[in-house]
């Protein structure tokens, strides 16, 4: 029997659990599941034979370390900066780990030492970064293989909610980390188009997007990520004339998300003073001109550049902005209250799905002729549970832990799903459960 350790049983491992506990018994597997929260493991490991749950605390270096040694296979669903500590122990220990989350350099230097171990650190093989990177590789090899000359790489990902459970003017609702989307494209974004180095500060990114159809969806509204530019040498593209990565949002979010940007209260870098006296009308006043005579909503709308009949406005007071209410939280930083405030408004219900749609659109040069392929998948959650974001996280990290333990995955030291090796057992069996891209390929003017 192989001994699989999954450290961290919160939401994002539920599909991964259940695809695991599904093929246990056939494939002779052990699941040891180890959280803080030991109710929380129990929970998850529910009464499967092959299931068994523990308290699991990280810091405890004694504990990490003797439940590493009885595993054959160790999956890191803690938050990222534990990664490193969890790679280093496996290396030391010889035990192969797999996790959805970012490569790091402290990582990545372990590779070397890995390989002399007969070991693979898999990182990155969730959704985005995950089924991202092998679509893409697995397109562009594709177009390598018949003679294609890449041009042109764009690629877009987000975490939405279905269209059925879409019942707010901003068509958006928390399907993941709240925090991360009120801190997102924090930095600045790099990337290349048509040879030219292109970098857009925070403060100008949501109102530099681009509208980008989806098959059956309509529009949405895509904006960059931080840095396009170092997947250049990671998808082995270095020449490319244009790469993009973004993110996307229902049209008519980012105009609206880009007055929160502009009043700084996105910002996470202090903790603000007076809260607990606070309402909501009172925090982001704060941030707008002292003007007795104005109301708040004439300030916004005259700093901001709308109108009080705009979709603008119509989204900023939805989300209760203008509200006499107290706000949600009595310290933190801007940041803090603006999550807390949207998530009062923005979270899932319980009978609302999730969606997840990304799209990939390549041009490329094929025997003097110019082709554009366009591919996109749609996958909507099951229910609270078996979320959209939980499978496309979970179940590529599963059908990867199946084909390295069965041995159908040799490569070793720290790997990233870019190689056939590795994304085409998962994309084969995805594609059966339901995970799938379409594609459409027209030729171009040159």
């Amino acid at each position: 029997m192989r001994n699989i350790l999954l450290l961290g049983a919160g939401r994002s491992a539920t599909s991964l659990i259940n695809y695991l506990k599904k093929h246990a018994e056939k494939e002779n597997w052990h699941l040891k599941i180890g959280d803080f929260d030991i109710n929380l493991a129990k929970e998850k490991a529910e009464d499967h034979p092959n299931t068994s749950a523990i308290q699991f605390d990280i810091l405890n270096e004694i504990q990490t370390k003797d439940e590493i040694a009885k595993a054959d296979l160790v999956i890191s669903m803690l938050p990222a900066r534990f990664h490193p500590k969890v790679a280093t122990v496996c290396v030391d220990q010889g035990k192969h780990m797999v996790t959805a989350s970012y490569n790091s350099p402290d990582v990545e230097e372990l590779s070397d030492i890995a390989k002399s171990k007969n070991i693979i650190i898999l990182m990155e093989c969730g959704l985005d970064p995950g089924i991202d990177h092998m679509t893409a590789m697995e397109a562009m090899d594709n177009i390598r293989e018949k003679g294609g000359n890449l041009t042109s790489f764009k690629s877009y990902t987000g975490g939405l909610v279905a269209p059925e459970s879409d019942n707010n003017p901003w068509h958006y609702k928390f399907t993941w980390n709240p925090r991360n989307v009120v801190l997102a494209g924090q930095g600045t974004a790099q990337f290349i188009r048509n040879g030219r180095y292109k970098y857009i500060p925070y403060h100008k990114l949501f109102s530099r997007y681009e509208t980008i159809d989806v098959p059956g969806l309509g529009d949405f509204e895509g904006y960059p990520n931080r840095n396009s530019l170092a997947y250049r040498k990671v998808y082995g593209i270095e020449d490319i004339p244009t790469l993009i990565r973004g993110t996307f949002r229902k049209a008519g979010f980012c105009d609206a998300w880009n007055v929160f940007v502009q009043l700084g209260v996105t910002d996470d870098t202090y903790k603000m003073e007076g809260l607990d006296q606070m309402s909501k009308r009172d925090f982001f006043n704060a941030f707008l001109p002292y003007n007795k005579s104005e109301s708040i909503e004439d300030k916004l709308c005259k700093n901001l550049g709308f109108q009080r009949d705009s979709e603008i406005f119509k989204k900023l007071e939805w989300l209760g902005i203008f509200e006499d209410k107290k706000v949600p939280i009595q310290e933190g930083s801007p940041a803090q209250v603006m999550q807390a405030i949207m998530e009062e408004k923005m979270s899932l219900d319980p009978e609302d799905k999730d969606m997840i749609v990304m799209q990939h659109q390549f041009e490329y040069d094929l025997n003097g002729k110019k082709y554009r392929l366009d591919s996109s998948i749609v996958s909507k959650g099951d229910d609270q549970m078996e979320t959209a974001m939980s499978k496309t996280v979970g179940w590529p990290l599963g059908i990867a832990i199946k084909n390295i333990l069965n041995d159908n995955i040799k490569l070793r030291g720290v790997q990233i799903p870019i190689k056939k090796e590795i994304y085409s057992p998962i994309l084969k069996e995805l594609n059966s459960m339901g995970i799938q891209f379409n594609e459409n390929e027209i030729e171009i003017d040159n």
